[in-house]
């Protein structure tokens, strides 16, 4: 049961729910907002509160947490603040940002464009979603900051690896520039087209995809091949913009029907990411 003393556990899933309905808050506001929906004044009277009780929320017992894809009680481990301090960071997800910060006793996270994610330690070096079917795990060498960090989603892992401020500031100014400028990477277009109709085949080109892309190809290959082959060849494609990730959006319209994709290539020329949404 949840009581004053979990403030600021509230205040994060206050701003998790508002921010799923574009409302943003600061930390400071939602840390408000729960004071004065406990009944106290302001934040530093009910930081007061919490002090005299000598039991703050980061030194509570934490509650059995909710495992998003089967629903069962999983117990929340007790990381250290130091070790969540080395985690925080920034870290290259294909052409996008992946930011993590230490919120109290647990992680947040939230990639270039969408809101922010709380993660509950379920071990020093695993993290899982609330609410969401994602895993975090933290790669690191005798304790060291993490060079790597890999996210789990669906079944697929996708690597991460650190970086610094300056690199972080320039990918997030280059998906703002692409995106004001409307410019499209040179050869997504070239890219899209074989992948569509090699996954049309039944034949794609692993060796021109990044592992984690290969992989969930693998996984879902049926359901896409007999969804493409029915709405036949490609006649044309058309640049639409690009999205907040730096994904180039385009749509593409067959004989039999059209759908939307959003397609980034890695440095090394591989397709990074791409996936597919009805068309009009």
């Amino acid at each position: 049961m949840r009581d004053f003393r979990d403030a600021k556990v509230m205040a994060q899933t206050l701003r998790e729910a508002l921010n799923a309905r574009s409302v943003s808050l600061t930390v400071g506001e939602s840390l408000e907002l729960i004071a004065k929906i406990l009944g106290f004044p302001d934040w530093n009277v009910l930081a007061a509160r919490i002090k005299a009780t000598g039991q703050d929320d980061s030194k509570r017992v934490a509650e059995p947490a909710r495992n998003a894809a089967s629903g069962a009680a999983e117990t929340e481990a007790e990381v250290p603040p130091t070790t969540l301090d080395r985690y925080a960071g920034t870290y290259r997800f294909h052409n996008a940002v992946f930011t993590v910060r230490r919120d109290g006793r647990r992680l947040s996270a939230h990639l270039s464009g969408q809101g922010s994610v709380s993660y509950r330690a379920l071990s020093e070096t695993e993290f899982a979603g609330e609410d969401v079917d994602v895993k975090l795990r933290f790669v690191s060498e005798s304790g060291n900051t993490p060079a790597t960090l890999v996210l789990q989603q669906h079944g697929n892992d996708h690597t991460m690896q650190r970086i610094d401020a300056d690199a972080a500031q320039e990918l997030e100014r280059a998906i703002k520039e692409r995106m004001k400028g409307r410019s499209a990477n040179p050869g997504t277009e070239a890219a899209l087209r074989r992948l569509i109709e090699e996954v049309a085949a039944g034949r794609p080109d692993y060796s021109a995809m990044s592992p984690g892309l290969a992989e969930a190809t693998r996984q879902q290959l049926p359901r896409l091949q007999r969804g493409l082959a029915e709405m036949g060849p490609i006649t044309s494609l058309a640049f639409l913009g690009v999205g907040a990730q730096g994904q180039d959006v385009y749509s593409v319209w067959h004989e039999g029907g059209a759908s939307h994709w959003h397609i980034a290539l890695d440095a090394d020329g591989r397709i990074g990411s791409a996936f597919v949404m009805p068309g009009p």
